[in-house]
């Protein structure tokens, strides 16, 4: 027995290379194995609200175990494929959780700079007030993250509404943050994605024809169900001031960001793959800005474990076999934005970025508002959600938020007719073989 053990070890351990050498991936009804793991770990975090951490968590050890067992890696096989993939991925990967945990922080300055409770003194009476105040959320969307713009906009309303909120409503207050954030590169992680990975800002900036469209779509119809639901309250907020020290803050964060990231990539952009410098330039900026205000560090802990999370699934979607999926296309951006709506955008960006070949406005359009057409479609929605419980119904939010939808189909094809595709032919359009060229093993003796 442990003689039969020992001639089949070496076999096992051949695994990886059998299966590069066979020259295709393994595959269930076509769909590489690799494709079907992702998609149960992102139906896992769709469906198990409670619990998403650890599904992504899960997810990332079976793909990783998957990949190191049967398939291997670009950067090799086994174990040694699966920590060079690692360290390939890790600027990216520390850049995110960099900006993702600087971000929170840069939120909760401009939450408490006192600014969202005196916007509303500036809004109409009727039903117009109800939209300018998605205005100011699509606004806010654009240098804050997406999450925050929501619940700024939620905290709003609910001041504004005498805590009486149509659910067309907060889906559309979900839908303005999104579209504020598709069209700017400090507005949404998926947009900050593109832009760590050398999209220029002004190709991400062409969403906001579509997501400008949007706006005004939802934003007509929502105003309209808000308006005959609960009407607004006016209230001045007289003696309320502004703290300019926290906004002080939250512009030196922006700056930095927006400077590192420019400096990197026009002078010296082969350094900008070997370390998160515009991750760092945040930090360094929260250190420095210490003396202004205190940051409130105590937001910090569940910030990370919610970028533990997403980071699980772009590391997830780092290792699918991108050279398998359909061609880039304005069909399958389209498209993307429906998926969207159902699995998170993060991992989905992550493969169109792999991928390469989009129109990187038209993607960050679709994978940005696109997660508006359920609540927990988007970080937005589920944050939101969390505030109002009665939105989470995915049948009342499809009902009472139809505008939604439509607006993303119209503003989608407004952007195509006007702008038209234009592919990015050049980024990542790197080969990325599934197959390795590897000396076969040796013939195993005979019994």
């Amino acid at each position: 027995m442990h003689a039969n053990q020992h001639r089949f070890l070496p076999a096992l351990l051949m695994l990886p290379t059998l299966a590069f050498a066979a020259g295709d991936l393994p595959t269930v009804a076509g769909i590489p194995v690799d494709f079907i793991l992702f998609a149960l770990t992102l139906l896992g975090v769709a469906l198990l609200h409670n619990a998403t951490l650890y599904v992504a968590l899960t997810g990332l050890v079976t793909i990783s175990l998957y990949k190191i067992i049967f398939t291997g890696f670009k950067t090799g096989i086994g174990i040694a494929g699966w920590i060079g993939h690692l360290g390939h991925e890790w600027v990216t990967i520390a850049n995110l959780f960099c900006l993702l945990t600087g971000f929170a922080l840069l939120a909760r300055h401009f939450e408490k700079s006192h600014v969202p409770v005196i916007l509303p003194k500036f809004l109409p009476d009727d039903w117009k007030g109800g939209f300018v105040m998605l205005v100011m959320v699509f606004v806010i969307s654009s240098f804050l993250d997406n999450i925050a713009a929501a619940l700024i906009g939620g905290a709003m309303a609910h001041q504004l509404f005498k805590g009486k909120v149509h659910i067309g409503y907060l889906a559309a207050i979900v839908a303005a943050s999104n579209a504020g954030g598709s069209g700017s590169v400090v507005g949404d992680t998926t947009t900050t994605m593109m832009w760590i990975d050398g999209i220029s800002p002004a190709i991400v900036f062409d969403a906001y024809v579509a997501a400008g469209v949007a706006l005004l779509i939802t934003g007509y119809f929502a105003a309209k169900q808000q308006h005959a639901y609960s009407p607004i309250i006016k209230n001045a907020h007289a003696h309320t001031h502004i703290d300019w020290g926290r906004i002080f803050i939250v512009a030196t964060m922006l700056v930095f960001a927006v400077a590192t990231n420019i400096t990197i990539n026009v002078k010296f952009p082969e350094l900008a793959e070997h370390f998160p410098f515009i991750g760092v330039a945040v930090w360094l900026a929260i250190v420095v800005t210490v003396p202004v205000r205190r940051h409130d560090w105590e937001v910090l802990p569940e910030t990370i474990k919610g970028s533990v999370f997403l980071l699980s699934l772009v590391l997830c979607a780092s290792m699918m076999p991108v050279e398998k999926l359909p061609p880039a296309s304005w069909q399958s951006a389209f498209t993307l934005g429906f998926v969207s709506a159902v699995f998170d955008n993060i991992p989905l960006t992550a493969l169109a970025l792999r991928q390469g070949g989009f129109d990187w406005g038209f993607l960050a359009y679709a994978v940005g508002f696109g997660g508006s057409m359920l609540w927990f479609g988007s970080s937005a929605g589920v944050a939101l959600s969390n505030m109002y419980p009665e939105a989470k119904s995915a049948g009342q939010w499809l009902k009472h938020g139809w505008h939604v939808t439509v607006a993303y189909v119209v503003g989608f094809m407004v952007m195509l007719a006007v702008l038209g595709w234009h592919p990015d032919e050049g980024h990542k359009k790197v080969s990325m073989p599934t197959t390795v060229d590897i000396p076969a093993p040796p013939a195993m003796p005979k019994d």
